[in-house]
């Protein structure tokens, strides 16, 4: 791999300090937070290459310094990773109306394992890309397959277009196991480096590779690879805007493989002697860094290629200047944004990077922020929690280009932590504070704060400044859900019992909290489904007799609050799911959670992925007591209401651990749902497995339309079905 040399630009490095560590921390290791964050193109390819070097001197001497202390390690080192009803829908060949992917902002997509046009549900599971007839239900049939290279996370569906994202692991070269497994990466298929396919057993360590695959699914039952495109590093999640699809990447550099992170010569822990052990710590840490200053640019860093239709392989050279320096402390990495045209996939992809660690991805139409994590070289009294922000113009559906950075106190829950409101960036953060105080348990204090950006000038460019912040949610308490709906705000925070914040947002300058409501249990994810009204997923931990928690009677539940009124929000109904073992990827991931409501003068439908475990079975098989299902909910807002509607089940389906060869990892649990209305006003639902796909109507959710297993499943699961 070759890199382009650039003409010179400005670059403002860190401000590193690499003095040698001899016995105590070097206090420079340590260093503080930077309030005025920014990012600098890199000048030039030995500027780039400097930066590398120092940042990984100062952070492979901050780790081995703490190997010092030989009396909290006396275990060794620790490696460092771096039916029934037959009815037919009457009228039309697609349906009235339909769910789709459950996203944050209109009009930008995110990528999921499963996408659906109403027609047809693409769904990824192991190594293939299943292509299934939808409509009408009864005749619900896998159509088209395609095995895809590696392990396949996620994809998007732009029309008769299927971007898939993979991951394709690559055997380290000379075979080295240690922090870095290796240097010299040869990068893309090319390469001297191997690569490993997940999907016929490959290898499970070594170097990841996102690849990039491009399907035409025009023919459905025969889908073609358009493009594919091989870029180093692993998926951190992605977001399309029209035909414009943005890819953030996160990568460990490679570490040159002559670098130890132990001493080799037989010392021990200097055999008892603590001033022996330092000794060789030290000597150790000046051989490493006389290693990491030798390695060459090019080993630091991985290529990537573009394959062709034809199989030419086109080799993606990094460019000096798409490199960005942050002038804050930050863990040695590569971060990548990687923008791809579908509708121009001749040009091939266009990066900029930036020296540190991945963190939370938002974006809306116009803008996409990247954030990323304070490191604190060394632990110490008074520290805290710290979360840079960097924005990114993604207006140009061919590249993306830098803003502005900023930074907040505290850390990030999850993308919904974050907001734009004509051009005022909102954040909502937890805060943690080290403390080294006698009468602090866990030597931390906590709570959660909102903070509100905004680009302004600062000298030749500009920052991402404080205009606005309400310092404290909730004392104590960190958020466990945020979300925004225009000039308001709503934060769930958790310690032992749920308060629901409620926030006027309509100054950016002067947010004010309103009122608080505060119930049993807590939320993980807030949807809105009106102007007024918010639906919930969490879990109630009923309050005991001593004011705690009771863990042992938790269970899932799904709230509905009115927050008309910010000044008295209320709940206006509750719904305990399942037993103290239930659960839903809908509390973690909120693409699985799907609300639908196509005439809103009606009520509308939840549905979730279900699992749990019943007592119902007693035959004496572990597994036949496993549920897993789509779980239907009716919510009536202006009635206050949550109905039951009850659950499609793919628990016949279920195949125990190890019968039939199957592996332990592998569940056909299901994960999505689909609602889709006839144009008769019948509502369907679907069930998305990675066995498969199964549909009824919501009236009728016990007798099954249609089935359709894929290949993997079909041979496993099909007589044992069948007898059920």
């Amino acid at each position: 791999m070759t890199f382009r040399r650039p003409a010179l630009l400005a670059l403002l490095l860190l401000p590193i300090a690499v003095a040698a560590c001899k016995g105590a921390p070097d206090p420079h290791l340590s260093a503080g937070i930077v309030k005025q964050v920014s990012l600098k193109q890199a000048e030039s390819c030995g500027a780039l290459g400097q930066t590398v070097a120092d940042t990984a001197v100062r952070q492979m001497r901050a780790e081995l310094d703490q190997e010092k202390n030989w009396d909290s390690n006396i275990y060794g080192p620790t490696p460092v990773a771096g039916g029934a009803d037959n009815g037919t829908p009457t009228g039309a060949s697609a349906p009235a109306s339909y769910s789709t992917t459950n996203t944050q902002v209109a009009g930008v997509d995110e990528s999921d394992f499963m996408k659906n046009d109403g027609t047809r549900i693409f769904s990824l599971s192991g190594d293939t890309l299943y292509a299934s007839t939808s409509w009408p239900p009864q005749d619900l049939s896998l159509a088209g397959q395609l095995k895809i290279e590696g392990w396949p996370n996620d994809m998007f569906l732009d029309g008769n277009r299927v971007v898939v994202f993979s991951s394709v692991w690559t055997v380290p070269t000379g075979g080295g196991l240690g922090y870095g497994y290796g240097g010299g990466f040869g990068g893309g298929p090319a390469g001297s480096a191997a690569l490993c396919n997940l999907g016929g057993a490959g290898c499970f360590y070594g170097w990841s590779t996102t690849k990039i695959t491009v399907v035409d699914v025009t023919n459905f039952a025969a889908p073609q690879v358009t493009a594919q495109l091989y870029l180093p590093g692993s998926s951190n999640g992605a977001r399309r805007v029209g035909s414009s699809v943005r890819l953030v990447l996160s990568d460990s550099v490679r570490w040159p493989e002559a670098v130890q992170w132990w001493p080799s010569d037989g010392s021990g822990y200097g055999g008892g002697d603590h001033d022996k052990w330092v000794a060789a710590i030290d000597a150790l840490e000046d051989k490493n860094e006389q290693i990491i200053r030798a390695q060459p640019l090019q080993s630091w860093f991985p290529g990537g290629q573009r394959v062709l239709p034809d199989g030419t392989a086109i080799d993606l050279t990094y460019d000096c200047t798409n490199f960005y320096v942050s002038n804050a402390p930050e863990q040695l990495g590569l971060v990548t944004l990687a923008t791809l045209d579908l509708d121009n996939l001749a040009a091939g992809v266009s990066r900029a990077s930036i020296i540190g660690q991945a963190g939370i991805i938002y974006a809306t139409a116009e803008h996409l922020y990247l954030t990323s994590e304070h490191w604190w070289w060394w632990p110490g009294d008074g520290e805290q929690d710290w979360t840079y922000i960097h924005e990114f113009d993604i207006s140009n559906p061919a590249k993306s280009t830098y803003i502005a950075s900023g930074g907040v106190d505290g850390h990030l829950q999850d993308q919904f932590s974050l907001d734009e409101q004509d051009g005022y960036l909102r954040v909502a953060s937890s805060t943690a504070r080290y403390s080294q105080d006698a009468g602090n348990v866990d030597g931390y204090f906590v709570g959660s704060r909102l903070s509100i950006l905004a680009p302004q000038k600062a000298g030749a460019g500009q920052a991402l400044t404080l205009v606005g912040e309400i310092p404290s949610l909730e004392e104590n308490e960190q958020l466990t859900a945020t979300r925004f709906v225009g000039n308001k705000g709503y934060a769930v925070t958790f310690r032992a019992i749920d308060p629901l914040v409620t926030l006027d947002l309509s100054d950016p300058k002067n947010p004010k909290k309103v009122a608080e409501l505060t119930v049993p249990g807590f939320s993980t994810y807030l949807q809105p489904i009106d102007a007024n009204h918010l639906l919930a997923i969490g879990a109630d931990f009923p309050v005991g007799p001593s004011g705690v928690p009771d863990y042992e009677h938790r269970s899932m539940q799904i709230s509905l609050f009115d927050v008309s009124n910010l000044s008295k929000p209320t709940r206006t109904a509750n719904l305990n799911v399942g037993t103290a073992w239930a659960s839903s990827e809908a509390l973690w991931d909120h693409h699985a959670f799907n609300w639908y409501q196509p005439d809103p003068t009606k009520p509308g439908i939840l549905a979730i992925p279900f699992s749990d475990w019943s007592n119902s079975n007693d035959t004496g098989n572990y597994w036949d007591s496993f549920v897993s299902d789509v779980r239907l909910f009716s919510v009536d807002s202006a009635a206050g209401t949550i109905g039951g509607l009850g659950s499609l089940s793919m628990s016949d389906i279920y195949i125990e651990n190890n019968d039939y060869g199957w592996s332990w990892y592998y569940r056909p649990w299901v994960r999505r749902s689909v609602l889709a209305t006839a144009t008769d006003g019948t509502v369907y639902a679907y069930a998305v497995s990675d066995a498969g796909l199964r549909v009824a109507k919501v009236s009728q959710l016990t007798h099954p339309l249609a089935t359709s297993l894929y290949p993997v499943a079909v041979t496993h699961a099909v007589d044992r079905m069948v007898r059920r």
